[in-house]
């Protein structure tokens, strides 16, 4: 399969605790750029739905746990770009809640790698005996169900991944407020490379 853009977002709870995805995500999220999009769930209102049907051709998307009228939906999925199986789950079956031991478990048994995964609303990505993790954190920086220390605001975030056979380049983009109540996007790039691979 050629390079396109995955989308990974999730955790968006419109309206319930948030009231939108950002201005300026929608705008980034335009038509015809992205090939697909993982949502990771907790994709409680239909407009959003409609909105993300709308970017992407294709729309894969595992149920969250508020997701309570979407029963059909499964837990979790894999789907392959380039050489590798990419796995995706909301993340509320995972116990500890973000327990990396628990989350390598669930790739294992994914037989995937790389897995996303969502419910801490925060963003994170490492590598971990060969797999590599992502959580694209909440794209509406919605507050968590205190899974996680509310120490620290959450920042809203939404990763897009470019596969191009072995290699996965990941855009995290992040929404900032200054100490002036300026947003502004912020984007940082994080690369991967399956295990045994040779560059192409």
């Amino acid at each position: 399969m050629a390079s396109r853009l995955v989308l990974c977002i999730g955790d968006l709870h419109i309206p319930d605790r948030a009231p939108d995805i950002p201005a300026k995500f929608r705008k980034l999220l335009s038509p015809g750029k992205i090939g697909q999009i993982l949502c990771l769930g907790n994709l409680t209102d239909k407009e959003t739905y409609d909105f993300l049907r709308s970017v992407a051709p294709e729309l894969q998307i595992v149920k969250g746990d508020f997701d309570t009228d979407a029963t059909n939906l499964p837990l979790s999925k894999v789907v392959t770009h380039g050489n590798l199986r990419i796995g995706f789950t909301h993340g509320h079956t995972i116990v500890p809640q973000g327990d990396s031991d628990s989350l390598l478990i669930e790739a294992r048994r994914l037989d995937c790698d790389v897995l996303v995964w969502g419910g801490t609303h925060r963003f994170e990505a490492y590598e971990l005996e060969g797999r590599f993790f992502i959580n694209p954190g909440s794209a509406t920086g919605a507050i968590s169900g205190g899974w996680v220390s509310t120490d620290e605001p959450i920042v809203p975030s939404f990763c897009l991944m470019d596969v191009q056979g072995s290699v996965l380049v990941l855009y995290v983009y992040q929404l900032r407020t200054d100490e002036k109540g300026v947003e502004s996007v912020g984007v940082e790039k994080v690369t991967f490379r399956k295990n045994g691979e040779a560059p192409s």
